[in-house]
């Protein structure tokens, strides 16, 4: 083992040489309510402090207190990334919170524990607000029929063609699986001729039923997840920008934010940082960069990709990233491309100018 860590927070030497587990525990929690106090104010360094130091006691501590770190963790915005990560990889009691609600686990996380752990933590993961095709597609393809079943009950899943042909299928021999397909409001006309073909006559009666009485109280919670998913409020506030945009002005001071970076964060789903390292390089505010790479009017996004001279590998990375992800069909983001290819440098640039203008003169 290697040297203990030194921190003003804990000392792990004490703690080593002869702590209770009731001792361990007490301390465990009281380092995570510290941080949950604080989280909204640390700097980057201090967040390292804790993710350092909550790994460290996460390796002291037993399963109900492992759960309650998880438990306070799982509600922050911001929160060290290695320990969450760390804890959606651990026994279901513990990651089940993180796999759920998390908002700092990204999509390619979610796909390799969906890859590589038990059914439990699929269905976990199956509940979560948002679900891009990525992570359905593994859900569909390694999911028994529980975590089937709850995917496609849920109403913030984007499902790929393939992805709802193989819940479509499996719904052949299961009624349940029927039934909550049967519910969704984004079935393409093949996937409900294919699902018609294979409902029993028990499921299509209860759909037919459901259709004539229990509409009206559908309407509510459907306008809610709409609304939901249109807000640009909702999506800026998963994210957690002020860590990132932290770590990107440390790198710029060391002139080690390029495009090749930005193109990695936006291929890694690391989308604040994404953001951060687009505003630096467009030379923009990074408020603005948020607004302008989560909203579904794209733009201002491809004046200020253009006018910094950002390669069009770089853009189709980008337009894939974070909520546009989920907020842009396939459709939208080929006509983003293509406004991006025809703009020229010399009218982005001119745009931008205007815009710079107005901004100092309001």
């Amino acid at each position: 083992m290697g040297e203990p860590i030194k921190t003003e927070l804990v000392n792990f030497s004490m703690l080593e040489r002869g702590a209770s587990a009731e001792q361990r525990a007490e301390l465990t929690r009281h380092v995570v309510s510290l941080f949950r106090l604080t989280s909204k104010t640390c700097s980057k360094e201090q967040m390292d402090t804790y993710d350092a130091v909550l790994l460290r006691l996460a390796d002291f501590a037993d399963d109900p207190s492992r759960r309650y770190m998880a438990e306070e963790l799982a509600e922050l915005r911001r929160a060290p990334e290695t320990i969450v990560l760390r804890l959606a990889n651990d026994i279901i009691d513990v990651a089940m919170p993180l796999l759920e609600r998390s908002t700092l686990l990204r999509d390619p996380d979610l796909v390799e524990i969906a890859r590589h752990k038990d059914q439990e933590h699929m269905l976990a993961i199956a509940g979560r607000d948002v679900l891009s095709e990525m992570i359905t597609d593994v859900l569909v393809d390694r999911g028994d029929p529980s975590v089937k079943r709850r995917v496609a009950g849920n109403q913030g899943a984007t499902f790929s063609e393939q992805g709802m042909a193989t819940l479509v299928d499996a719904a052949a021999q299961d009624e349940r699986l029927q039934m909550e397909l049967g519910r969704r409001n984004d079935l393409q006309e093949e996937a409900i001729v294919k699902l018609i073909s294979v409902a029993t006559q028990q499921v299509r009666q209860e759909l037919l039923d459901q259709g004539e009485t229990g509409t009206a109280d559908k309407i509510p919670e459907a306008a809610r997840l709409a609304a939901q998913q249109m807000s640009n409020e909702y999506w800026l506030s998963r994210y957690d920008f002020e860590t990132a945009h932290e770590t990107v002005m440390g790198m710029a001071s060391r002139d080690q934010v390029t495009e090749q970076v930005l193109r990695r964060f936006a291929e890694e789903d690391r989308f604040p940082e994404a953001v951060a390292a687009f505003a630096y390089l467009g030379g923009i505010s990074l408020e603005a960069a948020k607004h302008w790479m989560v909203r579904t009017e794209t733009d201002p996004f491809i004046i200020v990709a253009r006018a910094c001279g950002l390669s069009p590998m770089t853009v189709q990375a980008l337009i894939k990233v974070g909520p546009w992800r989920h907020r842009l069909s396939a459709e939208e983001r080929m006509t983003t491309f293509n406004r991006f290819q025809a703009l020229t440098m010399e009218k982005a640039r001119h745009a931008l100018g205007l815009w710079t203008d107005q901004r100092i003169a309001s």
